[in-house]
């Protein structure tokens, strides 16, 4: 491609909401236009970025036996309906009429399409193991779309479905497809961790999340100083603590402690550690027709993880509650403990069980309990309801766990059997008996691969892409359009890459050396061949994005110098 051809309208102006690099670079080097909040176009630049992801990611799909289909983007309703999902979703599924109003949605996941697409289709255990993707633009109406390409209304995600007979066959396809997709990320020269997740609305037994590493990332993830564990924080395990304090001495009795409401004000009053002291955490759990009122209780020094802390419930939300709500049924906002059940459904985290010289809550204004003996609560619901702490022992080795920045670039799920139930759909197993599939699901985000890229690969100057996602791997700058010399240079250069299937952008632009320099950065091709005033000497340079060294070479050499490089 010609440069004075190209269609790439360079900025100096950053959007004024922009933030994140990723967001800054792809609209000032002319690579995404905004539409409106969370919408973008794609120029031609972004449309070969995405062009070379979703090459790669095909290459890894074929060679794990997966199949390519397209589905409607506009989903019936009804589909949403019988999978039970429709309401669970909730305001980012986006919902119209047609003219015979009917409702539709706009697809934000497509597990009821593929569902419906194999069901009746499929109809034997001999046809089973079978995988299916597409790579689809998907919509989901945000509440707050920002970031650029990181967190839109619009994207374009990879989203593949696998059909089994069996729990275990289903088991082997997910870990075929993490290899796949590791392969994937690895091809893309992206720094990552793959970590265990929260399954969310989506559903099924287990998940893992794709990490990109980096310090703008959204999600915090736990990651282990020894071992490859990984888990966002919103499904993080621990096996222990690195340090236990020494526990206090007392009887078991109940003290007065006036205005002791906080963890903060007991450590102080008791000069005791926050681990031997127990926080409870009222929220109101939301079901589908009703609400209650829940007790979540916790160390002093531990934080309540709320998504942890909804799975534990079954709700579809958990809320805040007022103290007036609490006082209603007899609690004590400050002072409420755990050996009183009746007031309210209470869940105790894991790692109280058993726990002994506790502080708790007396529940009654201006007094608590010392010396609790947790093991009288035998009877108690105990569940994993905390965020782990940095310093905390992994739950798979003795390493101690820290949080880093990740951005999600993909999620696979075991389903089992959560959609094919629902959508009664069904397969005649080896005793001819109708069996619901045994279901895995594989997302990647295509759209978000190309704003993780540049947030991980990126300086002051703009984008630095990786030789798998460039859009153009050599750029060919004529200083001097002007010097004849200069030129026949360039457009002999140009012609023998083209030749070579070398993707090369040739900037024959009569703009100012600077001018076109900062556009080649702010762009970020991996390599630019520069034909400057060294060409009296017969030389010419070669600039390198990542590492921003310049080589000099003899014209002669340039052409396999540059095959060499790349």
């Amino acid at each position: 491609m010609r440069r004075s051809r190209a269609f790439i309208p360079t900025s100096k102006e950053a959007p004024s909401d922009a933030s994140l690099a990723s967001h800054i670079y792809l609209s000032r080097a002319g690579f995404i236009s905004q539409v409106a909040s969370g919408l973008y176009s794609y120029m031609p630049l972004a449309k070969k970025v995405i062009k070379k992801i979703e090459k790669v990611i095909n290459e890894e799909m074929a060679k794990a036996g997966a199949q390519e289909v397209e589905l409607s983007f506009v989903t019936p309703a009804t589909l949403w309906q019988e999978s039970g999902r429709i309401e669970k979703f909730g305001k980012e599924l986006l919902r119209f009429h047609d003219r015979k109003d009917n409702m539709f949605v706009l697809g934000p996941t497509h597990e009821e399409m593929m569902v419906d697409l194999v069901r009746n289709r499929v109809t034997s255990y001999k046809q089973l193991p079978m995988n299916l993707y597409q790579i689809k633009t998907k919509f989901r109406d945000e509440a707050r779309p920002r970031f650029g390409l990181m967190r839109g209304r619009e994207f374009i995600m990879k989203d593949g479905y696998s059909f089994h007979a069996s729990v275990e066959d289903m088991d082997r396809e997910f870990d075929a497809m993490e290899a796949a997709y590791k392969k994937i990320l690895t091809r893309l020269g992206l720094d990552f961790r793959i970590v265990e997740a929260d399954s969310g609305a989506i559903g099924g037994s287990g998940s893992k999340e794709l990490m990109v590493l980096a310090g703008s990332g959204e999600d915090t993830i736990a990651v282990c100083d020894k071992c490859e564990y990984g888990a966002n924080v919103e499904a993080a395990k621990r096996s222990g603590r690195a340090m236990i304090p020494k526990a206090p001495e007392a009887e078991f009795n109940k003290f007065k402690t006036p205005n002791a409401k906080s963890i903060e004000d007991l450590e102080n009053f008791f000069k005791v550690d926050g681990y031997y002291t127990m926080k409870c955490v009222a929220k109101r759990a939301v079901y589908e027709e009703d609400s209650e009122i829940v007790l979540f209780f916790i160390r002093g020094c531990d934080t309540l993880q709320e998504v942890k802390a909804q799975n534990a419930t079954g709700a579809l939300d958990i809320v805040d509650v007022s103290e007036e709500e609490l006082r209603a049924l007899g609690l004590i906002p400050g002072f409420i403990g755990p050996l009183e059940q009746a007031c309210a459904k209470h869940v105790i985290d894991n790692d109280l069980k058993d726990a002994k010289n506790m502080i708790c809550g007396a529940n009654e204004e201006d007094y608590h309990f010392v010396n609790v003996d947790m093991s009288v609560m035998s009877e108690a619901y105990f569940a994993d309801i905390a965020e782990v702490n940095e310093g905390d022992i992994c739950p798979y080795c003795d390493g101690k766990l820290s949080f880093t920045k990740g951005i999600e670039v993909g999620h696979i799920f075991k389903l089992g059997t959560t959609y094919s139930k629902a959508l009664k759909a069904e397969f005649l197993d080896e005793n001819g008996k109708a069996q619901p599939f045994v279901m895995g699901t594989y997302g990647m985000g295509v759209s978000r691969l190309v704003a993780a890229i540049i947030e991980q690969h990126h300086d002051d100057k703009g984008c630095i892409w990786t030789k798998e996602s460039a859009p153009y791997m050599v750029n060919i700058m004529i200083s001097n359009i002007k010097d004849e010399s200069q030129v026949i240079l360039g457009e002999e250069l140009y012609r023998r890459l083209l030749e070579e299937k070398v993707e090369v952008m040739l900037d024959d632009r009569k703009e100012r050396f600077g001018f076109k320099m900062n556009d080649a950065e702010l762009i970020g091709f991996p390599y630019t061949i520069i034909i400057g005033k060294e060409l009296e000497n017969d030389l010419v340079q070669i600039y390198e994005r990542k590492t921003t060294e310049k080589i000099l070479v003899h014209k002669d050499a340039i052409f396999s110098k540059i095959l060499e490089l790349i």
